[in-house]
C-alpha cells in the first residue's frame, strides 16, 4: 500500500485507535509523530506498540504530550507532516450529556486548532474520525452519506461540524481532507474501565473477571461493529487515495448489523472454554441509554468504490482476535 516514506501526524497516539495507527505506520517503515493529552489515553498503550514493532522502527516515532485546545502545540504538531490522522477527541454519548462544555472545547475548538494548522503547514490530505452519531434520528437503513437525521447528543453535534469545518476548508482554503464515519469500532487496547467504555471491552472484562454485566434496553438495540483492523485500513487508504475522492465523508463499517443480545451470546462462546464460570453467566437488563440510536447499518459501497475499502475482519474474526488481547491484559 505504501509505496513512498512519508511523514506522519497522529492524533490521540495513546488511544485505542490512535495507538494501532501508529503500530501500523511504524511497521510500514514510515516516520511518526504522537499527538496526546493522555485525558483518555495510556502511555501503556505506546509501550505496547514499542513492543509490538522493531528497534528501528521505533526510532521513526516522535512523541509529543499536548493538547489539541493548546493551538500553538497544533501548530509544532503539523510542521513538516505530510498527513494528519486526527483522532483525538472526547468519545462517547453520555459523557457529552454529562459535559457539553469539554465535548465542545475538544471536539470542535481543538478541531478548528488541528484544520487551522494542519492548512498553515500545507499537509497533502487531513483524514479525521467523524462518526455515525451524525445519522442522529433519520430511520432508514442501511445508512447512507448523503442522508443524515436531527444530531441526539452533543457529542452527534461536534462530529457534525467537525464535516461543516472541514468542508468549508476545502472550499475556501483548497484544502483536502477526508472524514471517516466509524460505526462501532472494537478491538485490542480499547479501555474496558471507566464510567465511558465501551460495550465491547466493558462486557469482557465483566464476563473475566465474573462481574455484574448490564445490557442497556432489551438487548435488540443493533450496531454495526467494526473491527479495528479495518479501521486502520480505511484511514491509509483515504490519506493516499486519489483527488477525487477528497472533501467527502465515507462510512467505515462492516456492512452489518448485530443486537445486543447476539453480541453477548458469541462473546459468552468465545470465553467459556478458558473461563468456565462464563457457562454461568446472565447479564441484567436495565433501562435504555438517553441520546441512544436504536439501529445502526452502515452502506459502505462509497468507501468501497472510491477508496477501495475492503474489510478483512467480520465481527466474529475481530472478536476472537480482540479476545486474545482482553485475556492477556485482564488475567493478571
Amino acid at each position: 500500500m505504501l509505496q513512498h516514506r512519508y511523514h506522519w501526524l497522529v492524533t490521540g497516539a495513546a488511544g485505542f485507535i490512535g495507538s494501532n495507527l501508529v503500530e501500523a505506520l511504524l511497521k510500514l517503515g514510515q516516520r511518526v509523530t504522537g499527538f496526546d493529552n493522555f485525558a483518555t489515553g495510556h502511555r501503556h498503550n505506546l509501550e505496547q506498540v514499542k513492543e509490538s514493532v522493531t528497534g528501528e522502527a521505533w526510532m521513526k516515532f516522535n512523541f509529543i504530550e499536548a493538547d489539541i485546545r493548546d493551538a500553538d502545540a497544533c501548530q509544532a504538531a503539523c510542521q513538516g507532516a505530510d498527513f494528519v490522522l486526527h483522532q483525538a477527541a472526547l468519545g462517547s454519548v453520555s459523557r457529552s450529556i454529562d459535559d457539553p462544555l469539554t465535548t465542545n472545547a475538544t471536539n470542535i475548538d481543538g478541531f478548528l486548532n488541528m484544520l487551522v494548522a494542519a492548512r498553515d503547514s500545507k499537509v497533502k490530505r487531513f483524514v479525521y474520525a467523524a462518526s455515525s452519531s451524525t445519522y442522529g434520528d433519520h430511520p432508514d437503513l442501511p445508512k447512507i452519506e448523503e442522508r443524515i437525521g436531527n444530531p441526539l447528543s452533543p457529542y452527534a453535534v461536534t462530529k457534525y461540524v467537525n464535516e461543516l469545518y472541514a468542508n468549508v476548508f476545502g472550499r475556501t482554503y483548497g484544502m483536502e481532507s477526508i472524514g471517516l464515519r466509524y460505526f462501532n469500532v472494537f478491538g485490542p487496547r480499547q479501555d474496558p474501565d471507566g464510567a465511558y467504555a465501551a460495550v465491547i471491552p466493558q462486557w469482557i472484562a465483566a464476563l473475566i473477571r465474573n462481574q455484574d454485566l448490564r445490557i442497556n434496553g432489551d438487548g435488540e438495540t443493533s450496531r454495526d461493529f467494526c473491527y479495528i483492523d479495518n479501521v486502520v485500513q480505511a484511514n491509509l487508504l483515504a490519506a493516499l487515495a486519489g483527488n477525487e475522492a477528497a472533501n467527502a465523508v465515507y462510512n467505515v463499517a462492516l456492512g452489518e448489523r448485530t443486537t445486543l443480545n447476539e453480541l453477548y451470546g458469541m462473546m459468552k462462546v468465545a470465553l467459556q472454554d478458558r473461563f468456565p464460570h462464563v457457562k454461568q453467566a446472565q447479564p441484567q437488563y436495565a433501562d435504555f441509554r438517553r441520546g441512544d440510536v436504536r439501529h445502526s447499518q452502515a452502506d459502505i459501497s462509497k468507501a468501497t468504490a472510491a477508496l477501495g475499502y475492503q474489510p478483512t475482519h467480520r465481527i466474529g474474526e475481530g472478536l476472537k482476535q480482540a479476545m486474545d488481547w482482553y485475556v492477556r491484559s485482564l488475567s493478571h
